[in-house]
């Protein structure tokens, strides 16, 4: 058996039970609700229904990421059981918290110089960086050392595609990504901003679609254009949505229907409230590996 721990955040936007059964060790970023400190805990402390319907009230949210010292203190907990760990981290292109962990995996490597602590930049976010760490699981359960298993999520990291796509403009508007008459503009015109992550791991608009059905279609699309082996893609596919299942299930069917070889059926997960408080509801994102992002 593997004697190293394999981890990562929350924002990785995998239900606690699916941790659980992949044995990924997780620590969770922090967001406040109206002024009001919580972590993000996977929906335990506020079920992502009351979260978002908060959201849509008029709630004020902000996200605090995990510092050096959390970091430390998570870390320090396995090598002090004689534990090697691999921890990948949310994308740098979205947060500082990788520059934190390495920051903390520094000293850990000092206090502990016979353990191997080794940091990873994920450059995803949501559910498809959960993807990826259920990935590494199975490398992992294959039978993979850390330094091989190091190496391979580097090498196919930017093979994870992002896409997202969102139906309601008032939290770009918000949160300054788009201007008030833009957002205005989108909203009476129909407009679903199309966006997906580059190899850079920072989230891009990548197109403006009339009408969520349009949308819908587009965004699986995507999925043809840049699968492995296209229509015949054989691996996993993962959802995350805020507040929006009805559409998020829309985009599962439409990929189960497309692509016949899936292995298993679409896993449709929650967008975390640290995502989410930046998104707000009515965002869906579509996971799935393929070409690498070269963009």
């Amino acid at each position: 058996m593997n004697n190293y721990v394999l981890s990562c955040c929350s924002t990785a936007d995998l239900s606690k039970e699916h941790f659980k059964e992949r044995n990924i060790s997780y620590l969770c970023f922090h967001y406040t609700l109206d002024g009001v400190d919580y972590d993000d805990d996977l929906g335990e402390s506020i079920p992502f229904d009351q979260f978002y319907s908060r959201m849509a009230d008029g709630a004020q949210t902000s996200t605090s990421q995990i510092n050096i010292a959390e970091y430390l203190d998570y870390f320090s907990k396995f090598l002090e059981q004689g534990m090697d760990i691999l921890h990948v981290s949310l994308s740098s292109g979205i947060s500082g918290s990788y520059h934190s962990a390495e920051s903390a995996a520094l000293i850990a490597r000092e206090r502990f110089p016979e353990r191997k602590v080794y940091v990873v930049d994920s450059l995803g976010a949501s559910s498809g960086y959960g993807l990826l760490m259920d990935t590494l699981a199975d490398k992992r359960d294959g039978g993979m050392d850390i330094e091989e298993l190091y190496a391979w999520c580097n090498a196919n990291k930017l093979r994870l595609h992002h896409w997202f796509f969102s139906t309601d403009l008032s939290f770009y508007v918000k949160g300054g990504r788009i201007s008030k008459a833009a957002g205005l503009l989108g909203t009476v015109l129909g407009i679903c901003p199309l966006l997906n992550m580059d190899s850079r791991g920072r989230l891009i608009p990548r197109a403006k679609v009339r009408t969520k059905k349009r949308v819908i279609n587009e965004i699986v699309d995507r999925m043809e254009k840049h699968a492995e082996s296209g229509p015949d893609y054989a691996g996993k596919c993962y959802i995350s949505q805020s507040a929006c299942y009805d559409d998020a299930r829309q985009v599962a069917d439409l990929a189960e229907e497309r692509f016949k070889k899936l292995q298993g059926n679409v896993l449709i997960n929650h967008v975390g409230t640290t995502i989410g408080s930046h998104t707000g509801p009515g965002t869906v994102a579509l996971f799935f590996w393929g070409k690498e992002r070269t963009e």
